[in-house]
């Protein structure tokens, strides 16, 4: 499903070149749970953001579906972005103002695919399979760490994604709502969906099937889980 191959970032700030990936190369699989791990400043969010279509890298290929990015128009990539990856960022990313009916079907509002009505009934569904119906009319100033998170994970899943992003999931979550979280990850993974999160955390990489090692901008190892 992810084909990266010799991917390589750098940010320019007049004559001084930043190096952040370089040279990285990896696959995944439709229905894996992989995870990469590394220190801050590693360039794992980085990574995420390219595979998300939110960056381009400097240089290399990436294939998503089979489709070479670098080949796709601005509405194709958005298109890919809204219809098959779903995001699920560290700091949750809710509209403060709105309840958590309205935060879960906004990814909903740029899917022609999918009217008012259903995307109501989709929500809900996704909330009560994650304990959060009784949330629904609540705002996110009214949720705990680990509501608000889940609140993230069911509107990454609305439209259904191929794809699903994690960008340090549990960051701000004590060890009471992060075990919670990453279980929801795996039923997601034995369920179908494939599933690619950075963190700096190994005991959260663990959860994955399979860990990815960046350190300086490069995958020095792979391993297998030993959960």
């Amino acid at each position: 499903m992810i084909e990266a191959e010799n991917l390589k970032k750098e940010y320019h700030s007049g004559p001084v070149v930043t190096p952040v990936l370089e040279g990285v190369s990896f696959t995944v699989k439709q229905g894996e749970f992989v995870a990469i791990v590394g220190i801050s400043g590693s360039g794992k969010s980085t990574l995420l953001n390219i595979i998300g279509l939110l960056d381009t890298s400097t240089s290399g290929n990436y294939l998503i579906d089979g489709k070479r990015v670098n080949d796709l128009r601005q509405d194709e990539m958005a298109h890919i972005r809204n219809q098959k990856i779903g995001f699920v960022f560290q700091r949750y990313n809710l509209l403060p103002r709105t309840s958590v009916l309205e935060n879960v079907i906004l990814p909903t509002l740029y899917n022609p695919r999918m009217g008012r009505k259903e995307a109501e009934q989709k929500a809900k569904e996704l909330l009560e399979k994650l304990g959060l119906l009784h949330r629904l009319n609540n705002r996110p100033n009214e949720l705990s760490g680990g509501e608000s998170q889940r609140v993230a994970v069911a509107r990454a899943l609305i439209n259904n994604p191929s794809l699903i992003l994690a960008d340090e999931p549990t960051g701000n979550l004590g060890y009471k709502n992060t075990k919670p979280i990453m279980d929801i990850f795996q039923k997601l993974s034995r369920e179908g969906n494939t599933i690619l999160l950075v963190t700096h955390s190994q005991e959260i990489a663990s959860y994955a099937s399979r860990i990815l090692h960046l350190r300086e901008g490069k995958i020095k190892r792979e391993t297998p889980s030993v959960s």
